[in-house]
């Protein structure tokens, strides 16, 4: 994993689509970002169709950042939905650049 470059396969404008569609919906709806070692942990609410859209982006993200590791976290009795975003050196700066 520590051999994958740090970069998405996206082309600027399709990574500029992706932020104005899926990235931004989901980042509005973070309630708390927690600094990881080697990444950021994003908690969201359980409600609604939030877990499905999450797991969307997650399949969308894999394809054009394969140096990304997704851990996802469904808390019992309706609480929150934590998706770790964590990588090899130099992913927490992307994510950074990229989520915001």
């Amino acid at each position: 994993m520590n051999d994958l470059p740090i970069a998405c396969t996206l082309t600027s404008a399709e990574l500029q689509e992706r932020r104005l569609t899926v990235l931004h919906e989901l980042r509005d709806a973070v309630t708390e970002v927690r600094e990881l070692e080697d990444g950021y942990g994003y908690s969201f609410q359980s409600e609604g169709e939030r877990l499905e859209k999450i797991a969307a982006m997650i399949e969308l993200e894999r394809r054009c950042c394969p140096f990304l590791r997704f851990r996802l976290t469904v808390e019992p009795n309706g609480g929150p939905v934590w998706l770790e975003l964590t990588g090899p050196v130099g992913t927490k700066q992307f994510l950074e650049d990229v989520f915001g």
